[in-house]
């Protein structure tokens, strides 16, 4: 299972959204992802990124390629993860760091 793919939610770590988080709705190659906040919920409006500036976290959607922001929102709802994607539920570091050794192996 790839860290990065199309469904995870991550961190951007980097530029102007820096702190927000987004979801993954493609890969362009490896290298570089699509990702969308959507720009209604969290701000991040849809665009290209490079992996290096995402931070994963271990919440995952289900959720088709190319995605449209409508379809995302409708997904992050149906997973009740709306809070979660504004910020207000803190994610426990031990999910984090279970992510991580997962990835590792």
């Amino acid at each position: 299972m790839a860290l990065i793919s199309v469904g995870r939610i991550c961190v951007k770590t980097k530029g102007r959204d820096a702190g927000k988080r987004c979801v993954v709705v493609s890969i362009i190659d490896d290298n570089f992802v699509l990702v969308t906040g959507p720009k209604k919920l969290t701000g991040v409006r849809r665009k290209k990124v490079n992996i290096k500036h995402l931070f994963p976290l271990p919440k995952h959607i289900r959720l088709p390629k190319d995605a449209s922001d409508e379809v995302v929102l409708s997904a992050l709802e149906k997973n009740n993860l709306i809070g979660y994607m504004k910020g207000e539920e803190v994610i426990e570091s031990k999910n984090i760091e279970e992510t991580e050794e997962a990835s590792s192996s």
